[in-house]
């Protein structure tokens, strides 16, 4: 197999990962020069109950009953045959030929360890003019339509700022042997294998430390505006209780990501300041005003803590 194709999914809806698995079929790399792989987190009831991929020689659903993101993604890539990884959520709708892209660009630079593109908000519905306001992307990026390659293997490089145009989880493209390196250090430790979401949790950090983890190691990443991924976010996503639950948890990932890998600007504070610290956060961002403010106090709220449990 040339690539493989992992989908990890817990609990999806099945008219939305029907129109990720239809993505696929019409992918215009042939179906025999690459594998996919289901990995059904736990899923009730079970995928394989209901979705059918005998379309694909070289399709499994797979069970991981261990629930997490985390886990999910490590036992697909186990079962991999390939030496080039694609992440697709199960919200995801890859343009036609996302998979001859990808290969196209990995082959022209080898030496890029994670790669990924555009990915483009599909709402269910429109969402309200304060949501734009608000600084949350849903696992979506969109730089431009020039290509960009980070090189991060000089001696003398020290990383002291989180990369910019990084690849997301989103369609994130990448090398076997980089996330088997990202594995060594990550697998048997409890706090990093607890950054990726899990059930109903919106903790989202492990596509960070993915990243961080291969640019220490000497890997390249790329910015590649060929690829081209449509997110299908539903309603409820931007509601303002998901949203605010959403900045809570992403900025208390955000500071356990950037201490793990020592570039944290921010000191550890004790769990006891917490309610002064909210106290203070109240009249500073005045949450009452409307919802942009209500999200930045969540995310102040998460950010602290964070602070107090690194």
């Amino acid at each position: 197999m040339k690539l493989s194709v992992i989908i990890c999914s817990h609990n999806p809806k099945k008219d939305i990962l029907t129109k990720v698995v239809d993505s696929l079929k019409i992918q215009t790399w042939g179906v025999n020069n690459w594998e996919l792989i289901l990995v059904d987190n736990s899923s009730i009831p079970n995928i394989s109950s209901w979705l059918n991929l005998s379309w694909h020689p070289n399709a499994t659903i797979i069970l991981e009953q261990k629930l997490g993101l985390s886990h999910a993604r490590i036992f697909g890539v186990q079962h991999s045959t390939s030496d080039l990884i694609i992440f697709v959520d199960d919200d995801n709708i890859l343009n036609p030929n996302y998979l001859k892209e990808a290969l196209k660009f990995h082959q022209q630079y080898p030496q890029v360890g994670c790669f990924g593109g555009k990915s483009i908000p599909q709402f269910e519905s429109q969402p309200p003019k304060w949501f734009f306001q608000c600084g949350i992307n849903l696992g979506c990026q969109e730089y431009g339509d020039e290509p960009y390659i980070s090189d991060y293997r000089t001696k003398s490089f020290k990383i002291k700022n989180y990369p910019i145009k990084a690849p997301i989880g989103t369609g994130m493209v990448i090398l076997k042997s980089a996330f088997m390196k990202y594995l060594e250090e990550a697998q048997n430790d409890a706090k990093r294998m607890a950054l990726g979401r899990k059930g109903k949790a919106l903790t989202s950090g492990e596509d960070n430390d993915i990243i961080l983890t291969l640019v220490k190691k000497g890997y390249e990443i790329a910015y590649v505006p060929s690829l081209m991924v449509t997110h299908l976010i539903p309603q409820n996503r931007y509601s303002l209780t998901y949203l605010k639950k959403m900045a809570y948890e992403s900025n208390r990932s955000w500071v356990k990501v950037l201490e793990i890998h020592s570039i944290n600007p921010w000191k550890k504070i004790s769990k006891f300041s917490l309610p002064l610290r909210a106290l203070k956060a109240f009249i500073t961002h005045r949450p009452w005003q409307s919802e942009e403010k209500s999200i930045q106090y969540q995310a102040a709220l998460g950010k602290f803590k964070g602070q107090s449990e690194i």
